[in-house]
């Protein structure tokens, strides 16, 4: 069992030899280059959405759910921390991905489809936000979304979905052992600010593999024989 824990963690015999190449190498195949143009030109058209897709969540009224863990919880107010161990993670994300490029198109790609289903999710099941719920405070997101706070993009957990993401496109245990220990520690600060209910979080692990795979299927569409 822990061989099989370890393989699921740290080895992916699949992008072995992808993650190898460096930009220089990667441009040069027309494949790459179309994929990454394409990715780029959805993950944009995406990003136009997404302001104008939360605003009309926050107009909409949904349920509140009986979440026994929650009634248990004090809510505190961690913004700092979840701020810096968020983007502390996309850092070192980024800098991976700058040195192999076949990890930023695994990313984008998977963010893409993780993103759209989180569209579709959110549209399906309106929840309100959590009682006691302490607003996020990320100077970067709220920034981008014009200082306005978003509580209602609830099921499931985007924060929690992304650190998931970023922990399946690294290639270093070492990366991953740090991502898995941010998802953990994300994961509790989320429930302690009320910023989620507990199956948002759950959830989160389960639709980030499937959208993962479907980004892995097409980093590596055309790029081997067969």
């Amino acid at each position: 069992m822990t061989a099989y824990i370890r393989k699921m963690l740290f080895k992916d015999t699949a992008l072995r030899l992808e993650t190898g190449a460096g930009w220089k190498a990667a441009l040069k195949g027309k494949a790459f280059v179309l994929k990454l143009s394409l990715g780029l030109l959805v993950m944009a058209g995406i990003l136009w959405f997404l302001p104008a897709f939360f605003h009309a969540i926050e107009l909409r009224n949904g349920r509140v759910v009986n979440d026994v863990i929650l009634q248990h919880l004090r809510p505190f107010d961690v913004s700092t921390f979840i701020f810096l161990l968020v983007w502390s993670m996309v850092a070192l994300t980024t800098w991976r991905a700058i040195q192999q490029p076949y990890i930023f198109l695994l990313f984008l790609w998977s963010f893409i489809f993780l993103t759209l289903v989180r569209i579709a999710a959110i549209s399906i099941h309106p929840l309100n936000p959590p009682r006691g719920l302490i607003p996020l405070v990320d100077p970067l997101s709220n920034y981008f979304y014009k200082g306005t706070f978003i509580t209602k993009d609830l099921f499931f957990s985007g924060h929690t979905a992304t650190q998931c993401l970023m922990f399946l496109c690294m290639r270093k245990s070492t990366d991953r052992l740090l991502a898995l220990l941010s998802i953990l520690v994300l994961a509790v600060l989320l429930l302690v600010q009320h910023v989620h209910y507990t199956i948002d979080i759950l959830a989160a692990p389960f639709f980030t593999y499937c959208c993962y795979a479907m980004g892995k299927w097409v980093v590596m569409k055309w790029e081997t024989p067969g």
